[in-house]
């Protein structure tokens, strides 16, 4: 089968590999339809993944049809349209059994498709713990609509969720990529008095002025001023921060009003530092970490009742043969790209 591979620190290539097998009794093949390329994956190719294995199979977001289930497998079968989920969790160690799925003590827990073992971006992927890494897509749900649901959506969701949002809110979101925006719809599902977004690129800002017209936006320049006018405390109630620079690192909790709650979203290229001094006395509460991906079936729901619809994002379409040239395209941000989807 065909399969992009991280060959070594800013390399990639498509090589044929080998069709994967089951491995156990939790196991589960599934044919790939759709993929999709994350930051995440820029990440791998720079280097900033130390844990990431030489050789693998890239690609953790995506979508297709279960061919072959192990003798373990319950809650899905061949046939069966599923998401996959970004981390493989087993469901019974300490971690999972609080939901914190992206801990799980398992060998193969936590971020592991597409960093540690082979990944979906190739016509065939092994999913291990498929009862827990796989979600069926309902009917009339089609492929593209579920295409995020394992990965940046259940972000968003995720960070929505532990952010603690309330009615009367201000919510500020640093950031309006692929992830900023799948963060702004799980946050709008929570009904705040107000969502900002704050981002540096105008086109991007033009998207969400074009799609969500409810949204305040800005750029970093003028951030300052709008967070005068409409934040009554001193700053925003809750700040999302999902850009992943210093810049933005720095702003995040400049931006939060005295016992905010800050929440980060991003992956960082290179540590960030915390001036404690500086921002002594606001007392706030950092939310910081890995995506715990356990709410995939709750998404789907939501998706099927037209809550949340991320099919905008998708801008690009591209044949598997073709997927360098969509990572050329994703990674130097060309021609308005939001997300591509890679036909497997």
């Amino acid at each position: 089968m065909l399969a992009y591979t991280y060959v070594s620190k800013g390399d990639f290539k498509l090589k044929e590999k080998p069709k994967p097998q089951l491995d156990g009794p939790g196991d589960a093949i599934v044919k790939v339809t759709l993929a999709s390329i994350c930051t995440s994956d820029l990440h791998i190719k720079h280097g900033s993944v130390p844990r990431a294995v030489p050789g693998i199979t890239v690609g953790h977001e995506m979508v297709g049809v279960v061919e072959q289930v192990g003798s373990g497998v319950r809650k899905v079968k061949p046939g069966d349209r599923v998401t996959v989920n970004v981390e493989t969790f087993c469901g019974e160690c300490f971690f999972c059994k609080k939901g914190f799925v992206n801990n799980c003590t398992d060998p193969d827990g936590g971020w592991a498709l597409g960093c540690r073992i082979d990944g979906g971006q190739a016509e065939y992927v092994r999913v291990p713990h498929a009862d827990t890494g796989l979600n069926v897509i309902p009917d009339g749900v089609a492929d593209e609509q579920a295409l995020f649901v394992g990965d940046v959506l259940a972000t968003g969701y995720w960070a929505a969720r532990i952010s603690k949002i309330g009615p009367e809110d201000t919510v500020l979101i640093l950031g309006a990529g692929p992830t900023g925006l799948c963060t702004l719809l799980c946050v709008l599902l929570k009904e705040p008095a107000k969502v900002i977004v704050c981002e540096t690129e105008e086109e991007r800002r033009s998207f969400v002025k074009e799609h969500y017209p409810q949204v305040l936006v800005t750029d970093p320049e003028g951030l300052s001023d709008l967070l005068k006018a409409e934040c009554p405390h001193g700053g925003a109630d809750v700040v999302l921060e999902v850009a992943g620079s210093r810049d933005s690192f720095r702003m995040a909790w400049e931006a939060a009003r005295p016992n905010a709650i800050v929440t980060i979203v991003a992956l960082y290229d290179e540590p960030q530092i915390l001036p404690l001094p500086d921002m002594y006395g606001k007392n706030l509460t950092f939310q910081t970490g890995g995506v715990d991906g356990c709410d995939c079936e709750e998404i789907l729901g939501l998706i099927a009742q037209g809550k949340i619809d991320t099919t905008p994002l998708i801008t690009h379409r591209f044949d598997l043969h073709d997927i360098a040239e969509a990572y050329e395209l994703f990674e130097q941000r060309r021609d308005r790209v939001m997300k591509v989807a890679v036909r497997c």
